[in-house]
């Protein structure tokens, strides 16, 4: 399981940089577009900051312009680099094409069935949208429960984005989703309790320490 930060915001990357536990950043077009900074130079930053994966999401809607937008980003971020490919026919045909040599992420997924091509074109993630397909669709916890299903036997996994809340984000791991990504404040929230500050402040208050 991996637990990301869905920003372009690099002054929140750097802050989440220090939790020491996640294990990439999320970015879209949206929100590279609330980023003060070149959509290039916020995404180098935020490659520098976090270790782990760095996903862009293609914004050509051609093949040829996804296949050059793909191999751009990687020269950009580089070993890093997951590419967010719409789940349309021709971003599946980019991924099919583009994913024997970079790693890719089939984005807005809202039916079992493009979970399936998805796996066929070689996407190492599928990504569903919880708390959006829900609103859209009436249960996105279902939908990502049947991609877990369609997916059992396959190398995809499953990384659920649009999560409101912690609650939401332990329903959809129950659900089956592999991977989460998750806006700052939530991401934060997930950590803390205040029964869990109760708790230590009663410790610390009564007892003894080294």
């Amino acid at each position: 399981m991996g637990i990301y930060l869905d920003t372009a915001i690099v002054a929140e990357a750097a802050w989440a940089s220090k939790f020491g536990w996640l294990s990439g950043i999320t970015t879209n077009p949206t929100l590279l577009g609330k980023s003060d900074l070149s959509p290039d130079v916020t995404l180098k930053q935020l490659a520098k900051l976090i270790p782990g994966e760095v996903y862009y999401q293609l914004t050509a809607s051609d093949f040829d312009g996804m296949v050059a937008e793909g191999k751009a980003a990687f020269e950009l971020i580089g070993q890093q680099t997951v590419l967010k490919v719409p789940a349309t026919a021709t971003g599946f045909q980019a991924v099919a094409h583009l994913s024997p040599s970079i790693p890719c992420a089939v984005t807005a997924i809202y039916s079992a069935s493009q979970a399936v091509v998805s796996a066929e074109a070689g996407a190492k993630y599928a990504i569903a949208y919880v708390n959006r397909a829900t609103r859209l669709l009436g249960d996105g916890f279902s939908l990502v429960q049947d991609m877990a299903n369609v997916l059992k036997q396959t190398n995809t996994e499953i990384l659920a984005a649009s999560i409101k809340s912690p609650e939401e984000a332990v329903k959809t791991l129950l659900a089956g989703a592999d991977h989460l990504t998750l806006p700052f404040d939530v991401l934060q929230a997930m950590a803390v309790h205040e029964l869990s500050q109760q708790t230590v402040d009663e410790f610390a208050k009564n007892g003894r320490g080294i």
